[in-house]
């Protein structure tokens, strides 16, 4: 790869990070989207999406944290189950084109209600913790397995059953994403896998986009504007993974 392509994916790294943050994503589905296009060998795609995930939801959860929006007792049942979950999905390498094509088909439903949404409920009610737990579980093996931190699952799950507001639904989805991140990496390494050595060079670029993209949906976003951040996400998301293999 030379210095002119290495740009090219870097500004598009950036970009994907600034989006995906300012909604408590991470963006590894974008950044994973991102490589296939650039014809990246897949072998190195999921690890690379995985580095960048950990990193740049490390800052939206500081950020969102920082800002007044994270619920622990909302995060951890959702969180304890997923990060073994995580784990196994992160050392399992299975060719399935039809799961990928009805996780799509999903988000892509997802973002499409999330168009007509309009604003915060003014009453919200969390999940029984079992219920949270059972979640936490299937979305963490989820997020193992598509090499993503789990978020584009968790955020709108959040919002449609009305168990969170908007931005404390982003506080949480972005540790999410991180414990997640971390446990499918930790399975990842576990397999015997190697990790490219230009992630960490893509790793700047998601780190300036995603300090800009999380500090303006913290702090500086009105709700429906991410809202419609959100259903972009997800719409991206969703036909990277109908479309790619």
């Amino acid at each position: 790869m030379d210095i002119a392509q290495l740009t090219i994916i870097s500004i598009a790294i950036g970009l994907v990070a600034l989006l995906y943050s300012s909604v408590g994503h991470a963006g590894a589905s974008g950044y994973i989207a991102t490589m296939t296009l650039c014809g990246f060998a897949t072998a190195f795609i999921k690890p690379t999406a995985l580095i960048l995930n950990i990193l740049v939801a490390c800052i939206g959860a500081f950020q969102f944290w920082r800002a007044g929006h994270f619920s622990w007792n909302l995060f951890w049942p959702f969180a304890v189950l997923s990060v073994p979950a995580a784990f196994v999905g992160g050392y399992l390498h299975l060719p399935a084109p039809i799961f990928k094509t009805l996780v799509g088909v999903v988000l892509l439903f997802s973002a499409f209600r999330l168009l007509f949404r309009r604003g915060d409920p003014e009453k919200i009610s969390p999940p029984a913790r079992p219920t949270a737990m059972a979640v936490g579980a299937g979305i963490g093996l989820l997020s193992g397995l598509t090499g993503t931190g789990g978020g584009i699952f968790l955020t709108p799950l959040l919002l449609f059953r009305r168990w969170a507001r908007t931005r404390s639904a982003a506080a949480v989805s972005a540790l999410f994403i991180l414990v997640n991140s971390i446990a499918g990496l930790f399975g990842y390494f576990t397999s015997g896998q190697p990790i490219p050595s230009f992630a960490w060079v893509l790793a700047v670029a998601a780190v300036i986009g995603g300090t800009v993209g999380s500090y303006l949906g913290s702090q500086r976003y009105p709700v429906r504007v991410i809202s419609l951040l959100l259903a972009a996400v997800l719409i991206i998301a969703g036909s990277k993974l109908i479309f790619t293999r």
